[in-house]
C-alpha cells in the first residue's frame, strides 16, 4: 500500500456549557492544525435539529475554512442532496471552486441529516424516493458540464468554472457504492457510522466502476470513529465519553446531552453495554501504537489508504492532542 494519508471530519459539536459560536470557532481552529500537521483533507458535515450538533451547512463553513487555511483539501462530509435543489448545490460548489480552485470536495449522501420531519421543511418536495437522488446526481453532472438544458434552452450553473470539485458518494452500504462506481466518482465509506461495512463494498465499487473525467481509476477512502490517548488510562476515559454520546443518539437524544464531568461515574445498563457491544466496529481507540496497528490493519483490509478521522472528546485539548498524535505516529508531514 502507498504510505497513509490522514484526513478530519469534524461536526462542530456543541459541549456542555459552550456555545454554538464556540463549537464553531474550535472547527475553524482544528481545520488550521490540521493543515499545519499535514492531514490530507478536512471535511465537515450537514445535521439539522439537534442543538448538539452546530454543523448544519457546510457549503456557508467550507468558505470560512479554506480562507482560513492554505493547502488542505476542504469538503463536506457530506452534502444531503435530497435536502436540497441540486442546481443550488451546482452554484455553491461552483462558487467555493472558483475562490479555492483544486482545493474543494464535494462528498455527497441521501440520509436525512436529521429527522424526516426536518429534512421535508427543507425540501418539501423531497419523497425520499431513490430514483429522484439518482436523477439529482445525473442533474450536477450535466451543470458542472454546462451540457444542461431544457426546451427553452441552456441552464447554466453560475459562476461557470473550469475546475469541477472533486466529488464523493458516501457511503455505508453496497448499494451507495455502486452508485458512486456507475457515475465514476469517489467512493467515502461511513464505516463510522455503520461498523459492520466490510471490505466486498469496495470490492464491487472497484468492480463495477465506470471511469470518468474527474476519476479515471476507482478511488475509495474510509471515515472511522479514533480517539488517541497518551495512556491507556486516557484513551479508556475517551473511550467511555463517545460510547455514552452514541447511545444517546441511538435514542434520538440529540438535545439534552449528559455534563462531561457525569459521565465518568455513568454506569451502563446490561442493555447498553450489548449495544457498545454492537457499535464498537465505527471506533478505534487506545494509545498511538494500538491506534497505528488498527488502522493500518483495517486500511490493508480494504484496500485503501486514506482515513477520514472524526474525533469527538469531552475536552479540547483531548481532541486536539488526539489529532496531533495521529500525526506524529503516522509522519505526516507539517507544513509551514
Amino acid at each position: 500500500m502507498a504510505p497513509i494519508k490522514l484526513s478530519i471530519l469534524d461536526q462542530s459539536i456543541v459541549r456542555q456549557g459552550c456555545t454554538a459560536a464556540e463549537a464553531v470557532a474550535e472547527t475553524i481552529a482544528t481545520a488550521q492544525l490540521a493543515d499545519k500537521l499535514g492531514y490530507h483533507r478536512f471535511w465537515v458535515s450537514e445535521h439539522h435539529n439537534s442543538t448538539f450538533i452546530a454543523g448544519s451547512t457546510p457549503e456557508v463553513l467550507m468558505v470560512k475554512l479554506a480562507d482560513a487555511t492554505r493547502h488542505i483539501r476542504i469538503g463536506s462530509g457530506g452534502i444531503m442532496l435530497p435536502n436540497h435543489s441540486t442546481l443550488k448545490v451546482a452554484e455553491n460548489f461552483r462558487m467555493l471552486e472558483t475562490l479555492f480552485p483544486g482545493r474543494i470536495d464535494l462528498g455527497m449522501g441521501r440520509a436525512p441529516g436529521g429527522d424526516r420531519i426536518t429534512a421535508h421543511l427543507l425540501n418539501p418536495s423531497n419523497d425520499f424516493a431513490e430514483e429522484k437522488y439518482l436523477q439529482q446526481l445525473e442533474h450536477l453532472q450535466h451543470f458542472f458540464r454546462d451540457s444542461a438544458a431544457t426546451q427553452h434552452g441552456p441552464i447554466i450553473a453560475v459562476p461557470q468554472c473550469s475546475t469541477i470539485p472533486m466529488q464523493w458518494i458516501l457511503s455505508s452500504s453496497g448499494g451507495s457504492s455502486e452508485i458512486a462506481a456507475r457515475f465514476g466518482l469517489g467512493l467515502a465509506v461511513a464505516k463510522f457510522i455503520n461498523g459492520f461495512v466490510q471490505p466486498d463494498v469496495v470490492d464491487v465499487y472497484r468492480k463495477k466502476f465506470e471511469p470518468s473525467q474527474q476519476f479515471p481509476e476507482p478511488h475509495a477512502i474510509m471515515s472511522i470513529s479514533v480517539l488517541c490517548g497518551e495512556t491507556e488510562e486516557k484513551a479508556a476515559a475517551m473511550r467511555k465519553h463517545l460510547d455514552y454520546i452514541l447511545l444517546q443518539f441511538e435514542k434520538g437524544n440529540f438535545h439534552n446531552i449528559a455534563a462531561p464531568d457525569d459521565i465518568p461515574s455513568y454506569t451502563f445498563s446490561s442493555f447498553e453495554l450489548d449495544r457498545i457491544k454492537h457499535n464498537s466496529g465505527r471506533v478505534i481507540s487506545g494509545t498511538p501504537d494500538d491506534v497505528k496497528e488498527q488502522i493500518t490493519r483495517l486500511l490493508n483490509d480494504f484496500g485503501i489508504d486514506e482515513l477520514i478521522v472524526s474525533t469527538m472528546a469531552a475536552d479540547a485539548n483531548d481532541r486536539k492532542r488526539s489529532f496531533e498524535l495521529l500525526a506524529s505516529t503516522f509522519n505526516l508531514k507539517e507544513r509551514d
